[in-house]
């Protein structure tokens, strides 16, 4: 009770609880509900005499209570706490995979303009893939400063992708660098230019990103609609 108080009640007043609990092994040592509230200043509890009074407590010390006249009761508490906990992170991880899903959905307008303007008929499959990876990368390094193979090298990692540990700013920045990369490749700009843009790009996007708070906007409105299904 005394450590609720002094986390959410700012006018609690500790010297005094210190005095009940210093007094509290005495086994004369009696507290009445209202006492408590008059002396210390409390909140968590509320008492009233008369017909319709009573003792009523803010939830989390009448948990506290329940849990310490009931073990039964504490043991509901824990496991339907772990349940909670299961539950949040799959749906955590289910507002993950939307996120991927948009990127990926994405990435088909950017594979497009490398099969368009950059693979010509005569190179082989070994080549075109090449090609391909070689333009993932130029994303990457322009969003996370890095190219994969880097990124797998540094974390010792080889069954993810960086992109899987991308922030949900990033994966929005990832989705319109590669729009824009698209664009740069049908305008026929060297690789060397595509990545300087793309690189400013990132960095002011990722910048505007933070401090208008959009990205939370977007991970509580994801969240709400997950909760909603």
């Amino acid at each position: 009770m005394g450590l609720w108080e002094q986390l959410y009640n700012p006018d609690f007043k500790p010297i005094e609880f210190e005095r009940f609990k210093y007094e509290s092994g005495a086994n004369a040592f009696t507290l009445s509900p209202q006492q408590w509230i008059k002396v210390t200043g409390a909140i968590g509890i509320t008492s009233k005499s008369g017909r319709y009074g009573g003792t009523f407590a803010h939830k989390d010390i009448a948990f506290e209570f329940a849990s310490w006249i009931s073990p039964e009761f504490k043991l509901y508490i824990i496991k339907d706490y772990q349940r909670l906990k299961q539950d949040e992170a799959k749906r955590l991880e289910i507002g993950w995979d939307t996120k991927r899903e948009l990127s990926k959905i994405n990435y088909r307008i950017h594979t497009d303009a490398i099969k368009e303007f950059l693979i010509s008929p005569e190179l082989t499959k070994q080549e075109a893939g090449y090609k391909y990876a070689t333009e993932a990368d130029i994303l990457n390094i322009a969003l996370f400063g890095k190219t994969a193979k880097q990124w797998r090298d540094e974390t010792g990692n080889t069954k993810e992708n960086m992109r899987d540990h991308a922030s949900v700013e990033q994966l929005i920045v990832l989705v319109n660098l590669e729009s824009l990369n698209a664009d740069l490749i049908r305008q026929k700009l060297a690789a060397e230019d595509r990545l300087k843009k793309l690189r400013s790009v990132a960095y002011y996007q990722l910048r505007s990103l933070e401090s208008s708070n959009a990205a939370n906007k977007l991970k509580q409105n994801i969240q709400h609609k997950l909760e909603e299904k």
